[in-house]
């Protein structure tokens, strides 16, 4: 039986700032566009906070179970270490999920109703991302769903809930938030290659191979700094998202030097903090504006 301290690990906190940063820009966005109802950016949260847990635990029982978690360098794994039993974790994914979708309900029904389908796409990509009989997270269409639901739909949803519109400055930040969240995926599954091979999950970094991977990271990575610079047209306030960048070098000196396996972990947590970093800086500058 899995202790209180794996259970915590096994849910992943490191990925909270890919729940938390696109929250935190879309808030700001909002209160660029007008004003902002506060109870609803608290359930907005609660919902991204929510699914990521149960994203990642479903991807914790799913993978268990096919044995891909048999050999993993990493945080802990629940099912593949033996911690606790895939029944228990799975009910765990489903409870988070299901906190999520009522939290998303209450928007929902204050807000428009066809937000409920959107929360049920969510979380079918959370369960399919390594669940089912053919998930896409093994065919490498993991990128893509990570920079739709944690970019597009987490930040505009924020803004559209709590402002009642979008505009383009909310874009600009669903880009920025969604490249940098995606680019944790990115340099997981590049630590990852070797064993995912093995096990058979194609991840689009096993498809394309170690150094477009690299590439590809180092690409996203330097993206939201470069919303930065466009949202200059917004405000010239939007400049205080650079600030961020000595967080952003420190994230990718790892992978730009070619660094492998565990030594590639400081750059999934330094990207991380570097997402919240700028997510804030954006946030503050648009409210300033």
């Amino acid at each position: 039986m899995a202790t209180a301290k794996q259970w915590i690990s096994g849910a992943r906190p490191r990925t909270l700032p890919n729940a938390i940063s696109p929250v935190i820009a879309g808030v700001g966005a909002a209160l660029y566009a007008g004003d902002v109802v506060w109870w609803k950016a608290v359930l907005a949260l609660l919902v991204a906070v929510s699914f990521i847990i149960g994203a990642n635990l479903a991807n914790d029982y799913s993978d268990g179970i096919r044995g891909t978690d048999d050999d993993r360098v990493g945080p802990m794994r629940l099912v593949g270490s033996g911690a606790a039993e895939p029944k228990a974790v799975k009910t765990a994914a489903f409870v988070c999920f299901g906190v999520g979708a009522v939290c998303g309900l209450a928007l929902a029904v204050t807000t428009a109703w066809w937000l409920v389908v959107v929360g049920a796409i969510c979380i079918a990509g959370a369960w399919f991302y390594t669940g089912g009989p053919k998930p896409y997270g093994y065919i490498g269409l993991g990128e893509i769903a990570v920079f739709v639901f944690f970019g597009l739909v987490a930040v505009l949803g924020t803004q559209y809930v709590t402002a009642g519109r979008i505009d383009w400055a909310g874009v600009a930040c669903a880009v920025g938030v969604g490249a940098i969240s995606t680019s944790v995926l990115v340099v997981n599954n590049l630590r990852d290659i070797p064993t995912d091979a093995e096990s058979g999950k194609i991840t689009l970094a096993v498809r394309i191979g170690e150094r477009p991977t690299r590439v590809l990271y180092l690409t996203l990575l330097a993206l939201p700094l470069v919303m930065s610079l466009a949202l200059v047209a917004a405000t010239p306030w939007a400049l205080i998202g650079l600030i961020a960048l000595p967080l952003f070098v420190i994230a990718g000196r790892p992978v730009a030097t070619g660094a492998t396996g565990r030594a590639l972990i400081p750059s999934i947590g330094g990207t991380g903090l570097a997402m919240l970093a700028w997510s804030v800086l954006t946030a503050v500058a648009l409210i300033v504006a």
